[in-house]
């Protein structure tokens, strides 16, 4: 699965807050850290600033921590130990929480969504680097371990019943990190804030208008999207093995669609659906998310067309 790119907030706009009793001004107060190979942003607004600057840490550290789950970098993470020994004893309760909601939205999307389908990346990747596709008896043989409903899991363990199986969770982790750097600001008090993780996560009780911007489709502007406690991620289609995305069942890329932006109500469904948005093709992809309350889906294809559900509100710049 790919790497997502969220075009975050080219401008916030405040509120006049008409109305409201009068209370200590609020500002703005920003921190950041290098996650997911880039950097993750939060930005809340709050009168104290050191209550601040706590509460924008423990969002920073509870982002760090979804990475440090899920990253296959490094060899280290319990993903990692999963794809080298087969199985993982005592697994942590936020990585049963992914994979529980990763087996729902393959449910949900009859298998586009698959978060087995490393096996099928890798053997791209590896076919990429000698600048070719792969062969197909070896697309075929990854084929062969691809499959979500083989995955097992309780509390504890998760296990695979076929040696050479893999996961890869990036098609939900830096949605879920939104969400939980989300969650660690809400107990720290604080309701305003975006976060950027690659995902977008924006919460308010109306002091701000928080902007999202979208990426530009050959060179031209489609504005940004107002956000508030909603969230929105982006799958672009590039290379496999260099952010591109492969069909899990047909073990084929997939080509129709160059772009998918999600808004869902959690940053972890915003960002499985745009991964299987891009598997299942615009015309899937549309009446799907016509039928799943508090779904807008944006999508673009290989020769710039652009079509938006009725919810998918955009503003100009």
């Amino acid at each position: 699965m790919m790497e997502r790119q969220a075009f975050l907030s080219a401008a916030i706009g405040v509120l006049s807050g008409i109305g409201r009793e009068k209370v200590a001004p609020r500002t703005l107060h920003r921190g950041s850290a290098r996650v997911f190979g880039s950097e993750l942003s939060v930005t809340v607004l709050h009168a104290d600033e050191m209550r601040a600057q706590v509460a924008i840490a423990a969002a920073l550290c509870a982002a760090l921590g979804i990475e440090q789950l899920t990253t296959l970098a490094g060899g280290d993470s319990a993903t990692c130990q999963l794809n080298r020994d087969g199985v993982l004893a005592q697994p942590q309760p936020r990585l049963l929480a992914m994979l529980s909601q990763a087996c729902a939205l393959s449910q949900l999307t009859g298998g586009a969504f698959d978060v087995t389908v490393q096996p099928l990346l890798r053997t791209y990747a590896e076919a990429m680097r000698w600048g070719a596709l792969p062969e197909r008896h070896a697309i075929d043989a990854a084929r062969g371990l691809v499959g979500w409903r083989r995955l097992a899991f309780n509390r504890e363990q998760v296990r695979f019943p076929l040696a050479g199986m893999e996961l890869t969770l990036d098609g939900l982790a830096q949605g879920y990190a939104a969400d939980m750097a989300l969650s660690a600001l809400r107990r720290h008090g604080i309701h305003d804030a975006m976060i950027d993780t690659g995902s977008v996560a924006a919460g308010g009780d109306g002091g701000l208008q928080w902007m999202a911007r979208l990426p530009d489709v050959h060179g031209v502007s489609l504005g940004a999207v107002p956000l508030r406690d909603r969230c929105m991620a982006t799958s672009d289609c590039g290379a496999p093995g260099a952010g591109g995305i492969v069909h899990p069942v047909s073990g084929d890329m997939v080509d129709e669609l160059a772009r998918v932006t999600v808004l869902a109500p959690l940053g972890l469904l915003a960002d499985g659906l745009a991964t299987a948005f891009m598997v299942m093709g615009a015309k899937q992809a549309h009446a799907l998310a016509a039928r799943l309350p508090g779904i807008d889906v944006l999508t673009v294809d290989r020769r710039g067309e652009v079509r938006r559900s009725a919810g998918f509100g955009v503003t100009g710049l």
